[in-house]
């Protein structure tokens, strides 16, 4: 992470002082396109790749239906789900207008190619992140 990236607000204090768990490579994560990540619970997380190469987390789980994010359309910073076509936005997991909802968002870190996410979050009870996933924190992503 560079200190740009850091003075960007792209990387918080408190995700300074998180454990990061080595997820991937950017190779892994197909320009465009995204990668599932498995949780301990089962329900995965997509990680998703920006033809910017940003690089963003979401739960795998559209807010509507519960399509599989991952198999979606990655377009500028959002993904269309492939079951009703809601747009997701990448940065926060919440659902574009004229639809309403969000999914939980996780943080992300990318150093050089190594792809990391926050061992608290991978970790962490479905029912917390649920709770948690529309209350604004920023759980932005970096490349």
């Amino acid at each position: 992470m560079s200190a740009a990236d850091s003075a960007a607000g792209l990387v918080t204090p408190a995700h300074a002082e998180a454990a990061w768990i080595l997820v991937c490579t950017l190779a892994d994560i197909p320009a465009l396109g995204a990668r599932r990540v498995r949780r301990p619970d089962g329900v995965d997380i997509a990680l998703f790749r920006t033809a910017g190469d940003r690089v963003y987390a979401l739960l795998d789980c559209c807010p509507h239906r519960g399509g599989p994010l991952s198999q979606g359309i990655v377009f500028g910073e959002a993904v269309a789900c492939p079951l009703h076509n809601w747009t997701i936005r990448l940065s926060d997991g919440r659902a574009q207008a004229p639809d309403d909802g969000c999914t939980p968002a996780f943080a992300v870190k990318v150093d050089g190619e190594r792809v990391y996410l926050r061992d608290d979050q991978l970790h962490a009870p479905i029912a917390t992140l649920t709770a948690a996933s529309c209350d604004g924190a920023a759980r932005g992503s970096a490349a």
